[in-house]
């Protein structure tokens, strides 16, 4: 995906030609007081939060990105207003006006994180000792360029989220003709085979590969399903969601969605 940066969390001014006309303008001031912080140094209080993992009150006051509590409530505020979907969308239309999406195939999958704290959608955890977890499910194309992602308990079955995945794939314009947002081939590991669910799929017009519990090893899928695994492992990176630190599931379904932003950026950036 490119050279790392020595400091990622600096909005780039073409990162940011793409996010400041979907920020909601801000409501007037109630009270006199300090002048609001710039929406720019706030996001980048933010995507420092994401990348390095530190705690919102021990955000550094001398990067000039505001308070912590600051960028919690522009975070909050922004994932309300529905920015981080609108810019997923808009960063997909580039990739498929570019012709560099792949609709031939899908991948599904999930990945298990430890929560720190209970709350909605965290459940107890089937690998951890019943400790409360999450899951991070996620959608690609056949390259890897995140379609979908969504948030749920640790204790959620991946089959149950097959379905409302691929109805959070958002109708993806660029070329001429109708939207897109149905793979032909969708390609998925033990946790989603089953029978009922290749039904509903094959109705929706996309073409199951599932791999079947009790065959052994070696279905030969992994020639195409280890994209997935290489965008959960990007998603990851980002070290505030290895560990759900957020009580709130909003919280942590923004930093989610801005991650994901993040990541079809730099395919923008490489393929486009």
């Amino acid at each position: 995906m490119g050279k790392r940066q020595s400091r990622p969390w600096i909005v780039s001014d073409e990162l940011w030609s793409l996010i400041e006309p979907l920020l909601p303008e801000p409501g007037p001031k109630l009270v006199a007081g300090r002048p609001r912080v710039p929406d720019r140094q706030a996001l980048c209080g933010i995507l420092f939060v994401l990348h390095t993992g530190i705690q919102w009150e021990y955000l550094p006051q001398e990067l000039g990105f505001g308070s912590g509590m600051t960028c919690w409530r522009r975070l909050a505020a922004w994932n309300e207003a529905g920015v981080w979907d609108q810019l997923h969308l808009v960063l997909l239309k580039r990739l498929r006006s570019a012709k560099q999406l792949d609709w031939s195939r899908a991948v599904m999958d999930s990945s298990h994180v430890r929560a720190a704290r209970r709350g909605p959608k965290s459940g107890p955890s089937p690998v951890d000792r019943a400790r409360p977890g999450s899951k991070h499910h996620v959608l690609v194309d056949g390259q890897g360029v995140p379609l979908a992602v969504s948030l749920t308990g640790g204790n959620r079955n991946d089959v149950t989220q097959l379905l409302p995945l691929l109805d959070k794939v958002p109708p993806v314009a660029g070329v001429v003709g109708r939207p897109r947002r149905r793979p032909d081939m969708l390609f998925a590991d033990r946790g989603y085979d089953h029978d009922k669910y290749r039904r509903l799929l094959r109705k929706r017009g996309i073409r199951p590969v599932v791999a079947e519990r009790g065959q052994p090893h070696g279905s030969g899928l992994g020639i195409f399903r280890w994209v997935v695994e290489r965008t959960i492992s990007w998603l990851h990176s980002f070290r505030r969601l290895r560990i759900r630190w957020e009580r709130r599931d909003d919280i942590h379904e923004a930093f989610l969605g801005l991650a994901t932003c993040l990541i079809t950026h730099r395919h923008v950036q490489r393929l486009c």
